[in-house]
Parts: C-alpha cells; structure tokens; sequence
C-alpha cells in the first residue's frame, strides 16, 4: 500500500510515487508543502491505485485540492487510451456527473448590487429551488425527457430558457453529441422528472459575488471582469439522475472487470473496457446525464436573469463560462510525441485549455479557457486561466474548488448552522438556506483554504490565477 514514504518530490509543488507492484504509470500530486503535510493519506493510495488500471497514459494525477474519494480521490485526473486496452470507471467520473460552475457578468457595480441586496437574495431563494430533494415548476414528460437528455443547453435554450449566445461560452457547445438515451434507466429519469432549474444540496449554490482583485489585467479584460463589479456564479450538477446512473454503472462494472479479467486493487475502483457493451452503454449514459447538468445550470441561469430584471434591471448577466467537473471527456492530446485519442476523467476537477485551443469559442481562444474555482460558503473564489504549458502537466487540467478538510459529520458536530449564518451576515455575506444542518456541513472551516489550493495549481503550471471574487449573497443547498 503506496504511503508517504513512497513519495519523492519532483519539484516545488510536484510529488512523485513511482510505478512499483501492480502500478503501470506513476502518480503524481500536486501541492505545496502546506497543502501536502495536511492531505488524507488515502489520497496518495487511491492515485496509485487509478496508475495500476489498464490502458491508462501518462501518469495518475490529483490535484491541490485532492481529499478521499469513491475509487478514485475527489481531484483526480487520468486519461485511458482504447487501443491500448484502456478503461471507464464510473468511480473515476463521480456520482455527481458533470457537477460544474458557471460564472455571469452583471455588468454593474457590487455597490448596486449591495443597495438591494436584501431584496436580491430573498427573490433568488424563492425563485430557485435549493435542498434536499428540491423540486421545481418544471415536469418533464417522457419525451421532453429524451430531448433534455439529448440536448442539454442547447435543449434548455430552444424552450426559452437562455439565449443561443450562451452556447458558444459551455464546454462542447452545451451538449455532449454522444449521448445515447436509452442507456437511461426508467429509476434514473423517475428521479429528474421534477428536479430541473434546482440547485439540491451539499455543497452547490448560487452566489452573487464581488471582484475583489485581478492579477491579470489583460486576461481579465478578456474575460469581461473589472474590479468592483458584481458576478454571480451557479455550482450544481446532475441531480438525482447522475446519481443513479452512477449507482447503476458501478454494479454493472464490478461484473464486468471480472469477466474481462482486470485485477482491481479495490471494489471501488470498478471500471469496464472502453470499446465493450457496458464501457459503451456508460459512456452514453453518463453524456446524457453531462446534458442534463448542462441544461440544469441553464435553466437557473435564465431564473437568476428574470430576478434580476425584476430587482435590478440594469443587470445583464452575459454568461463568461460554463465549466464542468465529474466528467469523462474524449479528447486529443499530444503524449510522447505524437497525437493519441484519449478517454480523460476529472473526478472534481476542471478541464484547463491554454490558449488556441480549437474547443475555445473564438473570443476567448487567444488567452485561454476560464477554469472557475469555486469556494465554500463565505470563502472567495477564483477565475483562472489554462495555459500551454498547463496542457501537458494534466491533459489540461486543474483544481476545482478548495477541497475537503474535514468529513460532514464532522463538521456538523463542530459547528451550528444558525451560528453561522449570523456570522457570515456579520461579515456582510447574505445566507439564504432551507436547512441549518446544510450549512453547518458546508461550514467555511471544512474546507481547505481555497487561496492556497489555487496558488499551488498556480505555482504548479497548471493554470494561472487571472481574478478573486469574493461573496455577497449565497443560495445554498
């Protein structure tokens, strides 16, 4: 079993455990000191764990802000390649599939949002459902369902809820083009029929946030972010749907490691071969789910839009980007010289293209793609840049968020929910919830400190750090 003693350091912020045992490639991590003297032991098993499966390239990777996992540690990367045997895991992808943030411009000043923000976070609460088992007005019948999970954004945007301008600025243009609908099970979409435009629970949100500062101005200004404005930023996924698929996935795959005769150093790490039935049927499956996360932070969108219409009119809300985690992308990468198709999975992590990328919308190829970190409740967040030589330290990759410090229970036993809203408001940072118990588990004090997450991804290569934002108003599951 891989342990820090295994570890040797590459450099400032790279760790290395080289293959041994079952190991095919070696694993990597990516921290500072700080970071790595307080990161899950477990995180440094499960990566070396993910470098034993077959088919995989490269190296294992987990990022700064990398905390235990279901298989694979929450803040892995690693991609497979087909002809080589390679693999899927659903626990490599998350039960969350394609959980991600997406990052508005409001075009004014936090001043104003902050003249009316009483107003602002009371009509977002009522107008976007949040929680455990939230539902919304919208209830798909089985062909609106087929659409939706066929069409994500893009589906959402012909039935009014956006603007077709917003597709150019979602990873794949909104829509994952390889989704297969009937590998959906009926107990999948029987748990989404009523769950579109909500926000569910953990550690998802809605936040209307402040620019606090910029480090790049030239990248900022790409981006459409200024010093002083107001942004609002929406963190959700998949819901129940993704969930199930993930549930489904993980049995079917147990099943299927045997039969193909893939050793697995644990039950969690269940995978199946790429190019066979159950590989293929996940693949589909989990696309369509990626397209209803996808049309899910859509519909939200255009609810936060008719709030602020209403609140605040002067408001635009122009969408900068849409990033997605938990996924499992098939991408072209250059690895040993030459180009190789690639089944990549981000497991709470964020895909980072540097600049000229051919999947960047024209108006952001020249500096990079927007990697939005998110932060927990009453902590900033981050917009950062993918860089070229970020594209070959990860397969383009990067951090997600802060990362856990700290288990839920923990969390609840060391904080009341109510004590901390009143501080947070103390702080001038507006908490809107159904459930005190959800906030005292999404406590700012659970988390890692998402400043040093994000200046290691930094000082890693792996992304540069372009903007802070920082809360005013959270909506929180």
């Amino acid at each position: 079993m891989p342990t820090r003693e295994h570890l040797h350091r590459r450099d400032a912020n790279a760790w290395v455990i080289e293959p041994h045992g079952a190991m095919r490639v070696p694993a990597v991590i990516y921290a500072d000191d700080e970071l790595m003297a307080r990161m899950d032991d477990k995180v440094f098993e499960q990566t070396a764990n993910v470098a034993t499966l077959p088919g995989i390239v490269g190296a294992a990777y987990a990022m700064p802000d990398a905390h235990w996992g279901y298989g694979f540690p929450i803040g892995g990367v690693a991609a497979f390649d087909p002809d080589e045997g390679g693999v899927i895991s659903a626990g490599g992808v998350g039960f969350d599939i394609s959980c991600g943030v997406r990052t508005l411009l409001t075009g004014v000043a936090a001043d104003e949002v902050a003249a009316v923000r009483e107003r602002l976070a009371d009509a977002l609460f009522e107008t976007i459902p949040a929680g455990v088992g939230s539902t919304g007005d919208i209830v798909l019948g089985d062909d609106d369902m087929d659409a939706m999970l066929a069409g994500g954004a893009r589906w959402a945007v012909e039935r009014g809820w956006g603007e077709a301008a917003d597709l150019a600025r979602i990873e794949d243009g909104g829509r994952l083009a390889h989704a297969r609908t009937e590998c959906v099970s009926a107990r999948a979409r029987k748990r989404q029929r009523k769950e579109m435009g909500t926000l569910g629970s953990g550690n998802h949100y809605l936040e209307v946030q402040r620019v606090a500062d910029v480090f790049e101005p030239a990248a900022a200004e790409a981006f459409g972010l200024r010093a002083g404005d107001a942004v609002v930023s929406i963190h959700c996924g998949s819901r129940g749907l993704g969930h199930q698929i993930g549930t489904e996935a993980l049995r079917e795959m147990v099943v299927s490691a045997k039969e193909s005769g893939i050793r697995l150093p644990e039950r969690e790490l269940a995978c199946a071969p790429i190019d066979s039935p159950v590989g293929r049927d996940y693949l589909g499956a989990m696309a369509a789910a990626a397209n209803c996360a996808l049309a899910n932070r859509q519909i939200i969108t255009a609810l936060a839009r008719r709030v602020f219409a209403d609140v605040l009119p002067r408001a635009r809300l122009e969408l900068l980007y849409d990033v997605s985690h938990n996924t499992c992308k098939i991408e072209d990468h250059e690895v040993d010289g030459r180009r190789r198709r690639l089944f990549v999975h981000r497991k709470g992590a964020t895909r980072a293209f540097g600049p000229g990328h051919p999947d960047l919308p024209e108006a952001l190829r020249e500096v990079g793609q927007p990697v939005l970190i998110g932060g927990t409740m009453g902590t900033a967040s981050y917009i950062l840049r993918g860089t070229e030589d970020g594209m070959a330290r990860a397969f383009g990759s990067a951090c997600h968020g802060a990362g856990r410090d700290m288990s839920r229970r923990a969390a609840r036993k060391r904080w009341q929910g109510r004590a901390v809203v009143d501080d947070l408001a103390a702080r001038g940072i507006l908490i809107r919830s159904p459930s005190f118990r959800g906030v005292a588990e999404e406590a700012p004090g659970a988390y890692k400190d998402v400043g040093a997450v994000v200046g290691a991804a930094d000082a890693a290569g792996l992304a540069r750090t372009v903007a802070r934002i920082e809360p005013m108003i959270c909506i929180k599951g």
